[in-house]
C-alpha cells in the first residue's frame, strides 16, 4: 500500500508529522510504504525548519492514498498541481485525506461537494462561505465519506489517520500504533472536537463532560435525564442546556453518536449480524440500527461498510 504525504512551502512539521507517525512508525506488521512528495525537493516550514523531500508531487499519482496534512492560510487557495493530485486519487479509486485546513484542498476538488466534512472549528465560518456545497460539520473530529475523508484540526488528524489505518490493516494494528502514540484508540469521528477542553470553566461542566465520556465509551444503558441530573448536582433543564451547549445537540442525539461510533467500530472488526451487533452497541433493534445510520450518515450500515474498503 503505497501512502503519499504532500508537504509545501510553510507547512506546519506536526501537521507533517501526523500521518508519518501513524503510516510509517516502527512495529507495523502490514507493510505499507510511506512517502512525502512536494512541488519543490527544498521547502522551508512554519517552525523555520529546512527539510529535504525526495519525491517530487508526481510521484503520488499511483499511490493508493493521498494526504494534504493541513494548509499554511485557510485564505490562500491550495495550489492547482497539488488540488489535481487529490482529484487523481479520486478519479484512480484511491483514497484523499484532507487533515485540519486540508480539508480546503480536497473542498477545491469538488469532490467534498454534497457530502459532510470537517475542518479546524476556527477556519468552519470561512469554510461554509467559500464551500456552501459541502455540509460542513465543526463539531466532527473527523468524517469519513469512503473514498474522502477530512479531519478537524491540528491533533484530531491522528484520530483520523489512525481510523484510516484500521480500514487498510484491521482495528488491531490500528490500536497497536495507537498504545505506540499512548494515544486513546477508541475516539470515534462523530465524537465533538468541543468536547476536548484543557481545563473546565466550572466543577459542574467537568462533572458534564466526565458523564458525557462516560456514556460515549459506554453506550449500551439508557440513562434517563433526570438520573444524570442528579448525578451531576444540577437541574434536568440546566444539565439539557449544558448538553446543548458542549455537543450541539440533545443527549440522546450524543447517544446515538456514541452507538453508531460503537457499531462502525464492530463492522470493521469483522462483526457479524446486525441483530447482535445493534443490541452490544445499544439500540432496542435492528430497524433502529439502521434508521440510526440513516439519520445521521445518510446510508445503511451495510453501504457504510462497503465504502470503507480502498481501491
Amino acid at each position: 500500500m503505497d501512502i503519499a504525504v504532500i508537504a509545501y512551502e510553510g507547512i506546519n512539521p506536526f501537521m507533517l508529522s501526523t500521518p508519518l507517525a501513524v503510516f510509517g512508525g516502527a512495529g507495523l506488521s502490514n507493510d505499507h510504504r510511506v512517502f512525502v512528495c512536494a512541488e519543490a525537493n527544498r521547502i522551508s516550514t512554519s517552525a523555520g525548519i529546512t527539510l529535504e523531500t525526495p519525491h517530487l508531487l508526481d510521484a503520488a499519482e499511483e499511490a493508493d492514498v493521498v494526504i494534504l496534512p493541513g494548509w499554511r492560510d485557510a485564505s490562500e487557495a491550495v495550489p492547482p498541481a497539488i488540488v489535481e493530485q487529490l482529484r487523481s486519487a479520486n478519479a484512480r479509486d484511491a483514497v484523499a485525506v484532507g487533515l485540519c485546513l486540508g480539508a480546503f484542498g480536497l473542498a477545491e476538488t469538488g469532490l467534498l461537494d454534497g457530502r459532510r466534512a470537517t475542518t479546524h472549528w476556527a477556519a468552519a465560518e470561512a469554510f461554509r462561505d467559500r464551500f456552501p456545497a459541502v455540509q460542513i460539520d465543526p463539531t466532527a473530529i473527523f468524517i469519513d465519506s469512503g473514498p474522502v475523508l477530512t479531519s478537524a484540526g491540528v491533533a484530531s488528524g491522528l484520530d483520523c489517520c489512525l481510523h484510516l489505518l484500521a480500514r487498510l490493516s484491521g482495528v488491531a494494528e490500528a490500536n497497536h500504533v495507537a498504545r505506540g502514540l499512548v494515544l486513546a484508540p477508541q475516539r470515534g469521528g462523530e465524537q465533538p472536537q468541543l468536547i476536548e477542553r484543557p481545563s473546565p470553566a466550572s466543577t459542574a461542566e467537568a462533572r458534564v463532560a466526565d458523564i458525557l465520556e462516560r456514556l460515549w465509551a459506554d453506550p449500551t444503558g439508557h440513562p434517563s435525564l433526570d438520573v444524570l441530573a442528579a448525578e451531576a448536582g444540577m437541574s434536568r433543564r440546566s444539565l439539557s442546556r449544558h448538553i446543548r451547549s458542549r455537543t450541539g445537540g440533545s443527549l440522546g442525539g450524543w447517544l446515538r453518536r456514541a452507538r453508531i461510533a460503537r457499531a462502525q467500530d464492530s463492522l470493521l472488526r469483522g462483526g457479524k449480524g446486525l441483530e447482535g451487533i445493534a443490541v452490544n452497541c445499544g439500540f432496542p433493534d435492528v430497524q433502529s440500527l439502521r434508521k440510526a445510520f440513516r439519520t445521521e450518515l445518510g446510508m445503511t450500515p451495510t453501504q457504510w461498510l462497503a465504502r470503507q474498503r480502498v481501491g
